[in-house]
C-alpha cells in the first residue's frame, strides 16, 4: 500500500492492547476506597490517555481530597498484576500492520518496562521493536497531551510532524499529536468506549474515527491522498 505519509505512529493503551478498561477498573476501585467514588466507565470517559498521576493531581484540585503518595505506588503494582494476567491484543491489529507499508513506532505515557511486557505478552513486540518509546523516559512532565514523545517519536525518523500520521483513542493523545503538527485518526474500538468518545476524538482533533483496525489500513491511504488541514 502505497500512502503521502512517510511513518505512522501509535499510541499503545487502548490502540494496540485492550488495557485501558483494565486501568479503569483498578484506578476507579482504589479512588472509590480512598473517598472519590467513580466508576470504571466515568475513568475511561474522563481520564483515558492520562497518567495516573496526573489522574490524581486533578482529582486533589477538583475535591479538595488529599491523595496519599502511596496510592500512586499502590495502583502501579496492582496493574501490572492484571494486565500481566488479563491484558490482550486489540483485534485486527497484525493484519493492519501487514497491510500497511509505512515505518511505524509506538509512542505511550505508559513505562518502557510496562509496555515491554504488555507488547511481549500479545505478540506485538518483534512488529515494533526497537522504535517503542515511553514519555517517561524523556524526563518529568513530558507525557501527553503535552506533545513531545511524538515529537521524539518522530525524530528517531528523520520526519517532519506533517509527514507523520498518528492513531490515537484518547482526548489527551489527540491534542498532543495535534499540538506536534501531526495528522490524527481517532480509535474507538477498545473496550473502554462509551457514547461520545468519536465525536469528542473528533472535537480534539481528530480528521476521522474508526471502530475496527480492518479499517486503518484504508484510512491511511484515503487520508494520505486529502492534505487535510493543518
Amino acid at each position: 500500500m502505497n500512502s503521502g505519509f512517510d511513518l505512522i505512529i501509535f499510541d499503545c493503551d487502548g490502540v494496540l492492547v485492550d488495557s485501558e478498561i483494565i486501568a479503569a477498573e483498578v484506578e476507579s476501585g482504589l479512588l472509590t476506597e480512598a473517598g472519590y467514588p467513580i466508576s470504571a466507565e466515568e475513568m475511561g470517559e474522563r481520564f483515558a490517555g492520562m497518567t495516573w498521576q496526573n489522574i490524581l493531581f486533578e482529582i486533589e484540585r477538583e475535591a479538595s481530597i488529599p491523595l496519599s503518595a502511596s496510592l500512586l505506588d499502590k495502583s502501579e503494582k496492582l496493574l501490572d498484576l492484571r494486565l500481566e494476567r488479563d491484558v490482550k491484543v486489540i483485534p485486527g491489529i497484525p493484519q493492519a500492520l501487514a497491510r500497511i507499508s509505512l515505518p511505524r513506532c509506538i509512542c505511550s505515557n505508559s513505562s518502557s518496562p510496562r509496555l515491554d511486557m504488555m507488547l511481549t505478552k500479545v505478540g506485538l513486540k518483534s512488529l515494533f521493536a526497537p522504535h517503542i518509546y515511553s514519555a517517561k523516559d524523556l524526563g518529568p512532565d513530558r507525557s501527553k497531551p503535552k506533545p513531545d514523545i511524538f515529537l521524539h517519536g518522530a525524530a528517531q525518523f528523520d520526519m517532519h510532524p506533517s509527514q507523520v500520521v498518528v492513531v490515537e483513542d484518547s482526548v489527551h493523545g489527540v491534542h498532543a499529536a495535534r499540538t506536534a503538527g501531526m495528522r490524527v485518526i481517532g480509535f474507538t474500538g477498545a473496550s473502554h468506549t462509551y457514547p461520545s468518545h468519536a465525536d469528542r476524538l473528533t472535537d480534539a482533533g481528530a480528521e476521522t474515527v474508526i471502530s475496527r483496525m480492518a479499517d486503518l489500513p484504508g484510512v491511511v491511504e484515503a487520508l494520505a491522498a486529502w492534505d487535510g488541514v493543518l
